[in-house]
């Protein structure tokens, strides 16, 4: 049975930038979950960040794909280059995917790690702009197609047309 690797924070783990939860309740989860095919992952813990922490977001309104190809880079609000330690965790999360055999993976729109359809700008002002996540970029690199945490629904139709 082909699994699918969470965000952490979606189970209502407090593994965010500030120390919350982003909990998602549907149904699907719920069935998946009793089947045993939820993987969880936060790559920003596994990478070795601290909660809470500084937000970080990729600079330059890049997205992931230029920050795992060496053109961009991910700092805190305080101008920390944190790169390396996103690059880390999104290589542990993409292993973990595989270790236990993840085709798909739902992960927290707007992260720097996990975003997939959007992510902040690099400008910490809240704007945001269409991208993926450093995750995000190497999961879809390797064959691993990652729904946004809305996009449920839209995963669950993907199932069961395969």
């Amino acid at each position: 049975m082909r699994k699918i690797l969470v965000s952490a924070c979606l189970s209502g783990q407090p593994v965010r930038y500030n120390g919350t939860a982003k909990s998602v309740r549907h149904p699907a989860l719920d069935r998946w979950r009793a089947e045993g095919r939820l993987v969880f992952v936060c790559p920003e813990l596994s990478a070795g960040f601290s909660v809470p922490r500084s937000p970080a977001e990729i600079a330059g309104g890049c997205s992931g794909e230029a920050v795992l190809d060496g053109a961009a880079c991910i700092v805190t609000d305080g101008g920390e280059d944190v790169t390396d330690l996103f690059i880390a965790g999104a290589r542990k999360a993409l292993a973990l995917a595989l270790d236990c055999n993840c085709a798909f993976a739902i992960l927290t729109d707007g992260s720097p790690s996990c975003g997939s359809s959007y992510i902040y700008d690099g400008s910490f002002s809240g704007r945001v702009h269409p991208g993926a996540g450093v995750t995000t970029a190497l999961l879809r690199r390797n064959g691993i197609e990652v729904f946004h945490h809305t996009a449920i629904d839209a995963l669950q139709r993907r199932l069961s047309a395969a």
